[in-house]
């Protein structure tokens, strides 16, 4: 079985079809990208996936359960982590702060502990910041660690961001267009990092990505959307050379929505 399964996911907003009965399948520890035009449907994918959007039709398990219906904060603690494609950090926080806020389903201490500092509290309050440590050491952010993240580099802010959906130690992560705004070295940087995370952590991802330069390097397999429809998966050579993609990126989609 799949460590993720979707089947037949359809989503329309109005009068656009973001998605038409769109399949899906992840094993433990693949990495798959997922590419296409703008406006294939990729995020909206992601967006069902998490919870954000309900599709119309289709099904969605994860680990055997199905996620259709739940809200985000119940299927990140499924273990589904993701980040997006607009940085979405506590800016006026540090580095470490943020990544803390991703351990949130792993505390044990309830309210009136906290409130009554117990030594149960403290053990509580220790494991926590010793596992984000051990993240900031992972991804070489220790310049961050006690940096607002404002007043970061934006390559930088893009690995706390990773960090944090790190912190909730999924065995998923979606990283949405990870790489957007990044110069050649700091791809190729963010690629090395993503290497570690899997040799250390071990993962599933799925990646979203316009950097088929990255794409090709990284997947172990390709999705192609275009217009709300899959129209290739495989390795990622087959997939470059197949005629569908070919005339999606040349020809370029029209239809559909991110």
């Amino acid at each position: 079985m799949a460590l993720l399964e979707a089947r037949g996911l359809d989503l329309a907003f109005g009068g656009v079809r973001a998605l038409a009965g769109v399949s899906l399948e992840v094993g433990e520890g693949e990495f798959v990208s997922l590419i296409g035009p703008n406006g294939a449907g990729k995020t909206s994918l992601f967006n069902c996936i998490t919870g954000f959007y309900r599709p119309q039709a289709g099904s969605i398990r994860f680990g055997g359960r199905e996620l259709v219906g739940l809200s985000p904060d119940r299927i990140s603690r499924l273990g589904l982590a993701r980040t997006f494609q607009n940085i979405e950090l506590f800016r006026y926080m540090t580095g470490l702060q943020n990544l803390l806020l991703g351990r949130h389903r792993h505390v044990g201490a309830g309210f009136l502990r906290a409130a009554l500092a117990t030594p149960g509290w403290w053990r509580d309050e220790e494991a926590q910041h010793r596992r984000a440590e051990e993240i900031i050491d992972l991804l070489d952010l220790q310049l961050a660690r006690d940096v607002p993240v404002a007043a970061l580099p934006y390559g930088i802010q893009k690995l706390v961001e990773l960090g944090r959906a790190l912190a909730q130690e999924p065995r998923l992560l979606l990283l949405d267009e990870p790489s957007a705004g990044l110069s050649a070295e700091e791809k190729d940087e963010f690629l090395f990092k993503l290497q570690d995370v899997r040799d250390a952590l071990g993962p599933a991802i799925v990646l979203v990505e316009h950097d088929l330069r990255l794409v090709m390097r990284a997947s172990e397999r390709v999705v192609v959307l275009d217009r709300g429809r899959v129209i290739a998966s495989g390795a990622p050579a087959e997939v470059q050379r197949d005629p569908q993609v070919v005339e999606a990126y040349l020809g370029g989609g029209d239809g559909g929505a991110a």
